[in-house]
């Protein structure tokens, strides 16, 4: 990673923000895995993929694996959907703390208070604008819930890969 001077004082690390940090993607729709996969990837994210809730904890249960530092997890999913997947890592005391990133398009007022009830870090209704996902990925993956140390970084470039736009 390079340094560069934000201030006289204060010198910040730049380039890419993550770091090389890893963040699990699970939707069932393969645009919106690609979305959040090249926007991550474009800032320096390790991405792993998983199409439901059942694969995602495949993945978090392989213990050859590192762990990721950010999940994020749609609601509405074949086999295993995100209300399963977050009750079932928040069960599990190696996975307890990692942090999660709902992405859905259930907005409704109920879905974000049983979100927050469900102990979901934070709520991103589709759609949605990746560099604001960026941002709160990028918050989680520098807080860890206590997992990770100071020379993290907040995404500060802006996403070059947007969301199609409906027609019409």
């Amino acid at each position: 990673m390079e340094w560069g001077r934000s201030t006289e004082d204060d010198w910040v690390p730049v380039g890419p923000s993550g770091d090389g940090r890893r963040v699990l993607v699970c939707d069932d729709t393969e645009q919106i895995r690609r979305l959040i996969r090249v926007n991550l990837e474009l800032e320096g994210y390790e991405v792993i993929e998983a199409v439901d809730g059942q694969e995602a904890l495949e993945i978090l249960q392989d213990v050859t694996q590192p762990l990721p530092d950010v999940m994020t997890v749609d609601v509405i999913m074949p086999r295993r959907d995100g209300w399963w997947t977050v009750a079932t890592i928040r069960a599990d005391p190696r996975l307890e703390s990692l942090p999660i990133v709902m992405v859905t398009a259930s907005a409704q007022v109920e879905d974000r208070e049983r979100a927050e009830q469900a102990t979901v870090d934070e709520f991103v209704t589709k759609p949605f604008e990746p560099g604001d996902l960026l941002t709160k990925i990028g918050a989680l993956a520098l807080d860890g819930r206590g997992q990770h140390g100071p020379e993290s970084l907040l995404p500060v470039s802006t996403p070059r890969v947007s969301p199609p736009r409906a027609a019409g």
